[in-house]
Protein backbone atom coordinates (compact mmCIF):
# COMPACT_ATOMS: atom_id res chain seq x y z
CA UNK A 1 0.00 0.00 0.00
CA UNK A 2 1.57 3.47 -0.63
CA UNK A 3 2.00 5.88 1.94
CA UNK A 4 -0.50 9.09 2.01
CA UNK A 5 2.08 12.11 1.51
CA UNK A 6 -0.69 13.94 4.09
CA UNK A 7 -2.79 12.62 6.64
CA UNK A 8 -4.93 14.64 9.32
CA UNK A 9 -6.71 12.58 11.79
CA UNK A 10 -9.41 14.36 13.83
CA UNK A 11 -7.52 17.38 14.28
CA UNK A 12 -9.36 20.57 15.86
CA UNK A 13 -8.20 24.02 16.33
CA UNK A 14 -9.80 26.48 18.35
CA UNK A 15 -8.75 30.42 19.55
CA UNK A 16 -9.11 32.60 21.51
CA UNK A 17 -12.21 34.90 20.68
CA UNK A 18 -11.40 38.47 19.56
CA UNK A 19 -12.15 40.98 22.17
CA UNK A 20 -12.22 38.46 24.76
CA UNK A 21 -9.95 38.83 28.15
CA UNK A 22 -6.88 36.16 29.18
CA UNK A 23 -9.12 34.58 31.28
CA UNK A 24 -12.45 34.22 28.68
CA UNK A 25 -13.62 30.98 27.31
CA UNK A 26 -14.78 32.15 24.65
CA UNK A 27 -13.04 30.24 21.79
CA UNK A 28 -13.55 30.79 17.73
CA UNK A 29 -13.46 27.17 16.57
CA UNK A 30 -12.01 27.08 13.33
CA UNK A 31 -11.62 23.31 12.82
CA UNK A 32 -13.60 20.24 14.60
CA UNK A 33 -12.40 16.93 13.91
CA UNK A 34 -11.15 17.37 10.53
CA UNK A 35 -10.01 14.23 8.48
CA UNK A 36 -7.81 14.16 5.33
CA UNK A 37 -5.67 12.31 3.35
CA UNK A 38 -3.58 13.28 0.28
CA UNK A 39 -2.33 9.93 -1.78
CA UNK A 40 0.89 10.44 -3.78
CA UNK A 41 -0.05 12.11 -7.83
CA UNK A 42 -3.40 13.16 -5.76
CA UNK A 43 -4.77 16.86 -6.91
CA UNK A 44 -7.64 17.26 -3.69
CA UNK A 45 -9.37 20.10 -4.05
CA UNK A 46 -10.97 21.98 -0.56
CA UNK A 47 -13.80 24.09 -1.07
CA UNK A 48 -15.93 26.40 1.13
CA UNK A 49 -17.53 29.66 1.78
CA UNK A 50 -15.11 32.49 3.64
CA UNK A 51 -14.68 31.63 7.20
CA UNK A 52 -15.36 27.70 7.15
CA UNK A 53 -11.77 27.03 7.64
CA UNK A 54 -10.23 26.50 4.28
CA UNK A 55 -6.95 28.54 5.43
CA UNK A 56 -6.65 27.38 8.79
CA UNK A 57 -6.90 23.81 7.59
CA UNK A 58 -4.00 24.46 4.72
CA UNK A 59 -2.06 26.32 7.61
CA UNK A 60 -2.13 22.78 9.64
CA UNK A 61 -1.02 20.99 6.77
CA UNK A 62 1.87 23.19 6.33
CA UNK A 63 3.30 22.87 10.07
CA UNK A 64 1.76 26.85 10.39
CA UNK A 65 -0.28 26.26 12.67
CA UNK A 66 -0.46 23.51 15.60
CA UNK A 67 -3.69 21.84 16.10
CA UNK A 68 -5.38 21.91 19.77
CA UNK A 69 -6.55 18.46 19.28
CA UNK A 70 -5.68 15.51 17.11
CA UNK A 71 -2.87 14.32 14.77
CA UNK A 72 -1.13 15.54 11.64
CA UNK A 73 1.32 12.85 9.63
CA UNK A 74 3.63 14.54 6.82
CA UNK A 75 5.15 11.47 4.76
CA UNK A 76 4.35 8.77 7.39
CA UNK A 77 5.83 10.79 10.64
CA UNK A 78 4.19 13.14 13.55
CA UNK A 79 4.79 16.65 12.72
CA UNK A 80 4.81 17.81 16.53
CA UNK A 81 6.15 14.74 17.61
CA UNK A 82 9.14 16.47 16.24
CA UNK A 83 11.64 18.98 17.37
CA UNK A 84 11.61 22.42 15.79
CA UNK A 85 14.40 21.93 13.10
CA UNK A 86 13.56 18.13 12.44
CA UNK A 87 9.99 19.74 11.77
CA UNK A 88 10.98 22.49 9.52
CA UNK A 89 13.12 19.83 8.01
CA UNK A 90 11.00 17.53 7.08
CA UNK A 91 8.18 19.65 5.90
CA UNK A 92 10.32 21.99 3.90
CA UNK A 93 11.80 19.09 1.50
CA UNK A 94 8.29 17.52 1.30
CA UNK A 95 5.87 20.23 0.92
CA UNK A 96 5.61 23.85 -1.26
CA UNK A 97 3.05 26.51 -0.27
CA UNK A 98 1.95 29.33 -2.80
CA UNK A 99 0.13 31.71 -0.63
CA UNK A 100 -2.88 33.88 -1.96
CA UNK A 101 -1.38 36.96 -2.46
CA UNK A 102 1.91 37.50 -3.72
CA UNK A 103 2.05 41.22 -3.30
CA UNK A 104 2.25 40.14 0.82
CA UNK A 105 3.88 36.44 0.60
CA UNK A 106 6.94 37.81 -1.09
CA UNK A 107 9.14 39.76 1.13
CA UNK A 108 9.45 43.07 -1.32
CA UNK A 109 13.25 44.15 -0.57
CA UNK A 110 14.94 40.93 -2.21
CA UNK A 111 15.41 40.53 -5.55
CA UNK A 112 13.66 37.77 -7.37
CA UNK A 113 17.00 35.38 -7.53
CA UNK A 114 17.11 35.97 -2.99
CA UNK A 115 13.16 34.74 -3.21
CA UNK A 116 13.48 32.16 -4.62
CA UNK A 117 17.20 30.98 -3.44
CA UNK A 118 15.80 31.31 0.00
CA UNK A 119 14.44 27.84 0.92
CA UNK A 120 17.82 26.25 -0.95
CA UNK A 121 19.73 28.73 1.86
CA UNK A 122 17.91 27.76 4.48
CA UNK A 123 17.87 23.78 4.07
CA UNK A 124 21.95 24.15 3.43
CA UNK A 125 21.28 22.51 -0.13
CA UNK A 126 24.49 21.76 -1.67
CA UNK A 127 26.98 25.03 -2.87
CA UNK A 128 26.53 28.42 -3.97
CA UNK A 129 27.51 27.79 -7.70
CA UNK A 130 24.49 24.95 -7.51
CA UNK A 131 22.03 27.36 -6.32
CA UNK A 132 22.55 29.56 -8.96
CA UNK A 133 21.90 26.97 -11.20
CA UNK A 134 18.71 25.78 -9.34
CA UNK A 135 17.46 29.16 -9.46
CA UNK A 136 18.06 29.80 -13.52
CA UNK A 137 16.31 26.39 -14.10
CA UNK A 138 13.57 27.49 -11.29
CA UNK A 139 12.82 30.30 -13.31
CA UNK A 140 12.73 28.83 -16.67
CA UNK A 141 10.57 26.27 -15.09
CA UNK A 142 7.84 28.62 -14.40
CA UNK A 143 7.94 30.92 -17.37
CA UNK A 144 10.01 34.16 -15.91
CA UNK A 145 12.50 35.60 -18.49
CA UNK A 146 16.32 35.56 -16.75
CA UNK A 147 16.66 39.28 -16.84
CA UNK A 148 14.26 39.17 -13.76
CA UNK A 149 16.85 37.84 -11.49
CA UNK A 150 17.57 41.34 -10.12
CA UNK A 151 14.06 42.34 -10.18
CA UNK A 152 12.27 43.03 -7.04
CA UNK A 153 8.96 42.29 -6.26
CA UNK A 154 7.17 45.67 -6.72
CA UNK A 155 8.92 46.05 -10.21
CA UNK A 156 6.59 43.06 -11.11
CA UNK A 157 2.76 42.30 -12.26
CA UNK A 158 1.12 40.36 -10.08
CA UNK A 159 0.97 37.28 -12.78
CA UNK A 160 4.95 37.32 -12.48
CA UNK A 161 5.45 38.02 -8.74
CA UNK A 162 3.25 34.22 -8.34
CA UNK A 163 5.51 32.70 -10.71
CA UNK A 164 7.89 33.28 -8.03
CA UNK A 165 5.87 32.30 -5.67
CA UNK A 166 5.42 29.25 -7.31
CA UNK A 167 9.17 28.37 -8.06
CA UNK A 168 10.22 29.54 -4.44
CA UNK A 169 7.60 26.42 -3.35
CA UNK A 170 8.97 24.02 -5.52
CA UNK A 171 12.76 24.80 -5.29
CA UNK A 172 13.17 21.75 -2.82
CA UNK A 173 11.60 19.76 -5.38
CA UNK A 174 8.69 18.69 -2.84
CA UNK A 175 6.17 16.16 -3.87
CA UNK A 176 3.48 18.03 -2.69
CA UNK A 177 2.32 21.38 -3.45
CA UNK A 178 -0.42 23.02 -1.49
CA UNK A 179 -1.67 26.37 -3.05
CA UNK A 180 -4.14 28.72 -0.82
CA UNK A 181 -6.82 30.44 -3.67
CA UNK A 182 -3.52 30.92 -5.54
CA UNK A 183 -5.04 33.08 -8.39
CA UNK A 184 -7.84 34.95 -6.16
CA UNK A 185 -5.60 37.67 -5.91
CA UNK A 186 -5.07 37.97 -9.24
CA UNK A 187 -6.59 39.86 -12.52
CA UNK A 188 -9.11 37.97 -14.49
CA UNK A 189 -6.22 38.10 -18.05
CA UNK A 190 -3.71 36.45 -16.12
CA UNK A 191 -5.55 33.65 -13.33
CA UNK A 192 -5.94 31.05 -16.58
CA UNK A 193 -2.53 31.62 -17.11
CA UNK A 194 -1.14 30.69 -13.58
CA UNK A 195 -3.98 27.97 -13.26
CA UNK A 196 -2.70 25.96 -16.48
CA UNK A 197 1.27 27.03 -15.03
CA UNK A 198 0.16 24.56 -11.84
CA UNK A 199 -1.81 22.13 -14.44
CA UNK A 200 1.42 21.66 -16.22
CA UNK A 201 3.92 21.94 -13.20
CA UNK A 202 2.11 18.97 -12.24
CA UNK A 203 1.93 16.76 -14.86
CA UNK A 204 5.67 17.35 -16.11
CA UNK A 205 6.66 17.12 -12.01
CA UNK A 206 4.29 14.27 -10.93
CA UNK A 207 3.25 16.81 -8.40
CA UNK A 208 0.78 16.28 -5.60
CA UNK A 209 -2.00 18.96 -4.63
CA UNK A 210 -3.65 20.41 -2.31
CA UNK A 211 -5.75 23.53 -4.46
CA UNK A 212 -8.38 25.83 -1.89
CA UNK A 213 -10.60 28.01 -3.65
CA UNK A 214 -13.83 29.29 -3.09
CA UNK A 215 -14.18 28.85 -7.33
CA UNK A 216 -16.05 25.38 -7.15
CA UNK A 217 -15.90 25.68 -10.65
CA UNK A 218 -11.64 26.24 -10.98
CA UNK A 219 -11.31 23.30 -8.43
CA UNK A 220 -13.60 20.81 -10.75
CA UNK A 221 -11.20 21.13 -13.07
CA UNK A 222 -8.16 20.99 -10.93
CA UNK A 223 -8.53 18.48 -8.49
CA UNK A 224 -9.13 14.58 -8.14
CA UNK A 225 -10.91 14.88 -5.41
CA UNK A 226 -13.06 17.75 -3.76
CA UNK A 227 -13.48 17.94 0.32
CA UNK A 228 -16.60 20.20 1.09
CA UNK A 229 -15.84 21.96 4.24
CA UNK A 230 -18.79 24.05 6.50
CA UNK A 231 -18.25 25.80 9.94
CA UNK A 232 -14.67 24.22 10.17
CA UNK A 233 -15.89 20.73 9.86
CA UNK A 234 -15.53 18.13 6.84
CA UNK A 235 -18.98 18.02 5.90
CA UNK A 236 -18.91 15.66 2.01
CA UNK A 237 -15.79 14.71 -0.18
CA UNK A 238 -16.93 13.33 -3.78
CA UNK A 239 -14.79 12.80 -6.93
CA UNK A 240 -14.95 16.18 -8.68
CA UNK A 241 -16.27 14.99 -11.75
CA UNK A 242 -19.65 14.03 -9.84
CA UNK A 243 -19.84 17.23 -7.76
CA UNK A 244 -23.16 17.84 -9.19
CA UNK A 245 -24.13 14.98 -7.66
CA UNK A 246 -22.67 15.74 -4.14
CA UNK A 247 -24.88 14.01 -1.05
CA UNK A 248 -24.46 17.21 1.19
CA UNK A 249 -27.00 19.89 1.17
CA UNK A 250 -24.55 22.56 1.51
CA UNK A 251 -22.32 20.79 -1.33
CA UNK A 252 -25.66 21.38 -4.05
CA UNK A 253 -26.02 24.75 -2.46
CA UNK A 254 -22.41 25.48 -3.44
CA UNK A 255 -22.66 24.06 -6.33
CA UNK A 256 -25.87 25.41 -7.72
CA UNK A 257 -24.04 29.13 -6.73
CA UNK A 258 -21.05 28.38 -9.18
CA UNK A 259 -21.78 30.01 -12.85
CA UNK A 260 -21.60 27.99 -15.69
CA UNK A 261 -22.42 28.21 -19.31
CA UNK A 262 -23.23 24.37 -20.36
CA UNK A 263 -25.86 23.42 -17.56
CA UNK A 264 -26.35 25.94 -15.44
CA UNK A 265 -28.67 25.54 -12.14
CA UNK A 266 -31.05 27.59 -10.65
CA UNK A 267 -28.94 29.18 -7.38
CA UNK A 268 -30.36 27.28 -4.00
CA UNK A 269 -31.55 30.31 -1.72
CA UNK A 270 -30.36 29.42 2.11
CA UNK A 271 -32.49 30.99 5.04
CA UNK A 272 -32.18 31.50 8.29
CA UNK A 273 -29.22 32.13 10.91
CA UNK A 274 -25.55 31.74 9.98
CA UNK A 275 -24.34 30.11 12.63
CA UNK A 276 -21.32 31.42 14.96
CA UNK A 277 -17.44 29.66 14.74
CA UNK A 278 -17.89 30.72 18.59
CA UNK A 279 -20.80 29.28 19.69
CA UNK A 280 -21.77 26.68 17.03
CA UNK A 281 -24.74 25.08 16.90
CA UNK A 282 -25.55 21.32 18.42
CA UNK A 283 -25.62 18.72 15.85
CA UNK A 284 -24.88 19.41 12.16
CA UNK A 285 -23.45 23.09 11.71
CA UNK A 286 -25.28 23.68 8.59
CA UNK A 287 -29.20 22.41 9.95
CA UNK A 288 -30.01 26.56 10.98
CA UNK A 289 -29.51 27.28 7.03
CA UNK A 290 -30.82 23.67 5.76
CA UNK A 291 -34.09 22.97 4.19
CA UNK A 292 -33.96 19.25 4.77
CA UNK A 293 -33.16 19.55 8.52
CA UNK A 294 -35.34 18.00 11.06
CA UNK A 295 -35.41 17.69 15.00
CA UNK A 296 -32.60 14.58 14.62
CA UNK A 297 -30.16 17.05 13.01
CA UNK A 298 -29.97 19.10 16.11
CA UNK A 299 -29.04 15.81 18.57
CA UNK A 300 -25.66 14.68 17.10
CA UNK A 301 -23.42 15.52 14.37
CA UNK A 302 -24.18 12.96 11.54
CA UNK A 303 -21.41 10.37 11.43
CA UNK A 304 -19.52 9.43 8.01
CA UNK A 305 -21.98 7.37 5.65
CA UNK A 306 -19.89 5.94 2.59
CA UNK A 307 -21.12 5.49 -1.16
CA UNK A 308 -19.53 4.55 -4.75
CA UNK A 309 -19.29 8.47 -4.86
CA UNK A 310 -17.42 9.29 -1.67
CA UNK A 311 -18.35 9.89 1.82
CA UNK A 312 -20.89 12.75 3.34
CA UNK A 313 -21.84 13.89 6.94
CA UNK A 314 -25.36 14.32 6.54
CA UNK A 315 -28.96 12.45 8.12
CA UNK A 316 -30.92 13.50 4.95
CA UNK A 317 -28.84 13.49 1.61
CA UNK A 318 -29.62 14.60 -1.44
CA UNK A 319 -30.29 11.60 -3.43
CA UNK A 320 -32.80 12.35 -6.31
CA UNK A 321 -34.14 15.95 -7.70
CA UNK A 322 -36.80 15.52 -5.55
CA UNK A 323 -34.81 16.05 -2.91
CA UNK A 324 -33.67 19.90 -3.92
CA UNK A 325 -36.13 22.58 -2.20
CA UNK A 326 -38.80 23.86 -4.60
CA UNK A 327 -38.47 26.87 -6.05
CA UNK A 328 -41.33 29.38 -7.31
CA UNK A 329 -40.86 31.23 -10.77
CA UNK A 330 -39.99 34.90 -10.57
Amino acid sequence: MTENLAELRKVSVAFRAPGGSVFSKSRVHALTQADLTVAPGETLGVVGESGCGKSTLVKVLVGLQQPTHGTVRIAGKDIWALSTAERRRHIGSRIGMVFQDPATSLNRRLSVEQIISDPLDVQKWRGTTDRRKRVAELMDLVGLPASARDALPSQMSGGQRQRVAIARALALEPPLLVADEPTSALDVSVRAQILNLLLDLRTRLGLSMVFVSHDLQTVRRVADRIVTMYLGRVVEETPSARIEHGRHPYTQALFSAAPGLLNPMRPIPLSGPVPSAVNPPSGCPFRTRCWRATDVCSTEMPPYATDADGRYRCFHPVTTPADLPVQELA
